[in-house]
């Protein structure tokens, strides 16, 4: 990993793939679009419509955004493996490759807001940054899937992230390799983190004012949260049947220094020097 700054010399911003997986977001989708372009060192707008049965590609398209469609919805995992491809084609062979940032279709015009993702990976301060979004006003969640997302990032690798199932990320290529492959439904972005931790990647958390819908207590929403946890639970359970995970004695110095929206590399200091 190049630890260079902003301010060298010869520093120059990696150019930033956005990724929008999408389902039915034809009201939210085209600001989401405009809005991501306002990123610094963004050149590419690719929406992967999962299987929408309204108007979401046609609207992105309009935004300015590169628009592939499943033809049935395949699942958010699924929907990010085709953007990742679909960026790969248009990287330059002989170039480097860009950076990853996925972002929910329904962020809107607070997708701008994603900006302070790109810094840190593109400094070379972490492989993948995370954002953290504000308290959502009328949320209804108990921290059930959160506990569970949560604890079991700190038994595989020591990090406990203040946001561990925020889709909002931007990574290198080579964080995404780490994360492969993705667990389906909404465990990807819990295995994500574990895969990429036990790789010796190094996550930041970083606050950003994104701001998007949120699931009610009412039952559609009690629905909702309860196929999260069940995503989840299926996603760690596999990973701890696969042994993806670190031995405590690997991460217990790391674990103890952690601090809130700092670095955190599970394998230290030594690990992140060597890439």
């Amino acid at each position: 990993m190049d630890h260079s700054t902003p301010s060298d010399p010869e520093q120059r911003t990696p150019a930033v793939a956005v990724i929008i997986p999408a389902m039915n977001e034809e009201d939210r989708i085209a600001a989401t679009v405009r809005a991501s372009k306002a990123i610094p060192g963004v050149d590419l707008i690719i929406v992967v419509d999962d299987g929408s049965t309204d108007e979401t590609k046609l609207r992105a398209r309009e935004a300015g955004a590169i628009t592939v469609r499943h033809t049935i919805n395949r699942g958010k995992a699924s929907a990010m493996q085709t953007g990742a491809n679909v960026a790969g084609m248009h990287d330059q062979a002989e170039g480097e490759p860009r950076l990853l940032l996925y972002l929910d279709a329904d962020l809107g015009d607070s997708a701008a807001e994603a900006a302070p993702l790109v810094e840190p990976v593109a400094c070379g301060r972490a492989d993948c940054a995370i954002a953290v979004l504000p308290p959502a006003k009328g949320a209804g969640g108990h921290g059930f899937v959160l506990g569970l997302a949560r604890s079991a990032i700190e038994k595989a690798a020591g990090w406990r992230p203040v946001a561990p199932l925020s889709g909002q990320r931007c990574m290198t290529r080579e964080a995404f390799a780490a994360s492969q492959p993705f667990a389906p439904g909404w465990g990807v972005e819990t295995a994500m983190t574990i895969r990429m931790l036990v790789a010796g990647m190094t996550l930041i958390e970083v606050p950003c004012e994104l701001g998007h819908r949120v699931s009610t207590r009412d039952f559609a929403g009690e629905m909702h949260r309860l196929r999260q946890w069940i995503d989840v639970r299926r996603a760690v359970t596999s990973l701890a049947l696969a042994r993806v995970r670190l031995p405590r004695a690997r991460f217990a110095q790391a674990a103890a220094r952690q601090r809130d929206y700092e670095p955190y590399c599970a394998l230290g200091e030594a690990a992140r020097g060597r890439r």
